[in-house]
């Protein structure tokens, strides 16, 4: 809360994050559980306004709460859990098409590993604001880096026996595969859903996995490129 020139007291603006988490949400709940699902999750919501019009530009932080809460209580848990999976991978390809340079992609698809883990990570962290909404973004870098979210917008105020950020952990683990490694795999290792504290995202080498060169990520554009308002 802030004081206007009249001494009143004014609320501050509430945090807002990239309109993906909700767009890459429904055309994910639309596929895997149907229109009438669809229809109720953002009916609980208070969303049924995007269902006619999109959102394109950032928006209110509490509409993501209110739409990952949503998809979990209207479906059971491994649905819910795969639509979180797909949404975060549809935000990633997002990402590559939209807001990451071709130069850059280019890049990254060359550098030795850690290297260009590290500048990813550096991006990431840059670029925070678009998707932590009020909260925060810590990472810690290495051979296992790890991003870590405080006060994270798409478990908060759940409590779970397991992970429920699945839609974070499979945007991390899109850019890192197509940019940096094929064989990583971002896993939450740690949830606010779970135990409190943060959710702690960590990034993991599958060696198991054949190693190949890594090539430029040439995703084609579909319809207009995103405005600088868009966020993630």
């Amino acid at each position: 809360m802030r004081a206007t020139c009249s001494g009143v007291p004014a609320m501050a603006a509430e945090a807002r994050i990239g309109p993906n988490a909700i767009t890459q949400v429904r055309a994910a709940l639309e596929s895997l559980a149907g229109a009438n699902a669809l229809r109720g999750v953002f009916g609980s919501a208070g969303l049924e306004r995007y269902l006619d019009v999109p959102p394109e530009r950032m928006v209110a932080e509490s509409e993501v709460i209110r739409l990952h809460a949503a998809v979990r209580e209207a479906l059971s848990e491994p649905q819910a859990r795969e639509i979180a999976y797909r949404a975060g991978l549809a935000t990633g390809d997002y990402l590559l098409r939209h807001r990451i340079p071709r130069l850059a992609q280019t890049l990254l698809s060359w550098l030795p590993r850690r290297l260009a883990g590290s500048l990813l990570i550096a991006a990431i962290e840059r670029h925070a604001w678009t998707f932590t909404g009020s909260g925060t973004l810590r990472v810690t870098r290495g051979p296992s880096p790890a991003l870590i979210i405080g006060n994270c917008a798409v478990c908060r105020g759940a409590h779970a026996p397991g992970p429920l950020c699945g839609y974070y952990a499979a945007t991390f683990e899109r850019l890192f595969c197509r940019l940096v490694d094929p064989r990583a795999t971002v896993v939450e290792a740690q949830c606010a859903a779970v135990n409190g504290g943060d959710c702690r995202f960590e990034v993991r080498w599958d060696e198991n996995r054949r190693a190949y060169r890594r090539r430029p990520v040439l995703v084609p554009v579909a319809g207009t490129r995103g405005g600088r308002h868009g966020g993630a």
